[in-house]
């Protein structure tokens, strides 16, 4: 069976649904379920109608953990605002959605390791503004100053990464390894 058949099922949409939803005609979408492989325009078309990214569609072997849900991902990473002013809050909301809708790929781990870094990076800085800051003797504004900052560079890669996951599938701020 061919990748987009299997996903094509797994949204319960038929032939002529998806072409309607996507512009593509029935029949090319019948070509590409015979074995064509789909390219350009017509694979970015599919994916996007589909909402997940057009590397999913070249696979070879359709599996479940392949397929990757871009609403999902984008509620994923937008979940991570709700407690990002809270301890861990910005890792252990987007963690608890990912295994609960069962979204077990590269994206949504990236996303996560993102976060349990940025939060390990985020306590590191702040303790050493602390620490800095009696060894100078700065003003004892300095802490509040980096958690602001901290708290704000956090908000702009979830929002930079979420538009990014909009517009290609991807994100933009990425880890080059995965913490889990």
């Amino acid at each position: 069976m061919s990748k987009l058949k299997t996903i094509r099922e797994q949204r319960n949409l038929t032939q002529e649904e998806l072409a309607s939803k996507s512009g593509i005609s029935a029949r090319t979408i019948q070509r590409i379920e015979s074995g064509t492989t789909p390219k350009g325009y017509t694979l970015k078309t599919l994916a996007a109608a589909l909402e997940i990214t057009p590397e999913v569609l070249l696979e070879d072997h359709p599996s479940e953990k392949g397929v990757i849900d871009i609403r999902l991902a984008k509620l994923i990473n937008l979940s991570s605002l709700l407690l990002v002013f809270l301890p861990l809050g910005s890792v252990l909301v987007p963690l608890a959605i990912m295994f609960f809708t069962k979204q077990f790929n590269a994206l949504t781990k990236q996303i996560v390791s993102l976060q349990i870094f940025w939060t390990i990076i985020s306590a590191i800085l702040i303790v050493l503004s602390g620490i800095v800051k009696k060894w100078v003797n700065w003003d004892n504004n300095v802490t509040m100053v980096v958690i602001v900052l901290v708290l704000l560079a956090n908000v702009y890669f979830i929002l930079r990464n979420t538009a990014e996951i909009d517009k290609n599938g991807k994100l933009h701020i990425c880890l080059k390894f995965s913490i889990i």
